[in-house]
């Protein structure tokens, strides 16, 4: 995914991504430890993501630019 600010918040991400349908959704899949960025499990959904960062869930890998 290519960033047009300086960063995107985590749960907002996944949101545009399509990879929950709501931001109560991003919510329980992030605080239940899902989501990884960089590595490392968060569970903090307003997570600043920016230009470089990798975020997993499951089977996704979102590469962002």
């Amino acid at each position: 995914m290519e960033l047009k600010e300086e960063y995107i918040k985590l749960d907002q991400l996944l949101k545009a991504c399509d990879i929950v349908g709501s931001g109560g959704h991003a919510k329980i899949i992030i605080l239940d430890g899902e989501v990884s960025v960089n590595g490392e499990v968060v569970i903090q959904r307003g997570k600043k993501i920016r230009s470089g960062d990798t975020v997993k869930v499951g089977d996704y890998e979102i590469i962002v630019e």
